[in-house]
């Protein structure tokens, strides 16, 4: 796909359905310096794409994706923009139930799409990410929003601040800005998992609903998680990168929390 004289690519994975049935699209955006055979490999929809029946995009991004006020002539959001476009005309998905996930930087472009690309997308999910502050784009829309973040993450810390030139929030204070847009209960629903991989993690869910709208903001707290993907690989060695938690399923949870939405919600 080529955005403006940039060629672009993408991996698709497409179960096999009813010739005219509308499937849900899942976006699941690498970290960077990642690829999207690689974001297939840590985070594999494909098992329940087969079983739930969604279509599944890996993009790939220029090395690192421009999510920040400075794209460098890389409009990463106009590639998004174009490529759902694209598989809802070329592979009959349905436009209101177009999901966005990622992880790191995938999930920081998966913020800064919730915010520019909100009237396209029903739902997203950051992993190992929050949102930045300053950059000239913030939340403006009501959209369920989910997060999953670990207390030792050594490369974007869990309670946020200056990293790598940007400036982030902590995943508290990003929930409670997604809460007070979404107009949710500022109690939350919180439910404990316990460390039943015995791989010294545990986990803290924190639900918050608007019962008008029905739109929830999830916050994981993975207590001695690292940067990485609930469930997945340990892609780098712990010394780097932290603890992979198997105590939860990303890929299962953010397809359960994905599920429950489309874009004609209330709001």
């Amino acid at each position: 796909m080529m955005v403006d004289g940039n060629k672009r690519f993408f991996l698709i994975y497409v179960p096999f359905t009813e010739k005219d049935h509308k499937m849900p699209l899942v976006i699941s955006l690498h970290g960077g310096l990642a690829s999207p055979k690689g974001m297939f490999h840590l985070a594999d929809f494909r098992p329940i794409a087969d079983r739930e029946k969604f279509i599944v995009v890996c993009p790939g991004s220029k090395r690192i994706w421009h999510d920040g006020a400075d794209l460098h002539g890389i409009d990463d959001v106009k590639f998004i923009d174009q490529l759902i476009s694209y598989i809802i005309k070329t592979y009959n998905a349905d436009p209101e139930r177009v999901y966005v996930t990622g992880i790191s930087n995938g999930g920081f472009m998966t913020a800064r799409l919730a915010c520019q690309l909100n009237r396209r997308i029903a739902a997203v999910a950051m992993v190992a990410a929050t949102l930045d502050i300053g950059e000239g784009y913030d939340l403006g829309r009501p959209i369920p929003a989910l997060y999953m973040h670990g207390t030792a993450d050594p490369i974007v810390p869990y309670k946020g601040g200056k990293l790598f030139g940007r400036n982030a929030y902590s995943q508290d204070a990003v929930i409670d800005k997604w809460v007070a847009l979404n107009n949710c209960n500022k109690t939350a629903l919180i439910t404990t998992i316990p460390d039943k991989a015995n791989d010294g993690t545990s986990i803290v869910k924190e639900e918050y609903l608007n019962p008008k709208t029905g739109i929830k903001v999830v916050g994981y707290t993975i207590i001695n998680g690292g940067h990485t993907w609930p469930g997945g690989w340990q892609y780098l060695p712990k010394f780097i990168i932290g603890k992979t938690t198997h105590n939860l399923n990303a890929c299962e949870e953010i397809w359960g929390f994905f599920k429950g939405y489309k874009l004609n919600f209330k709001s």
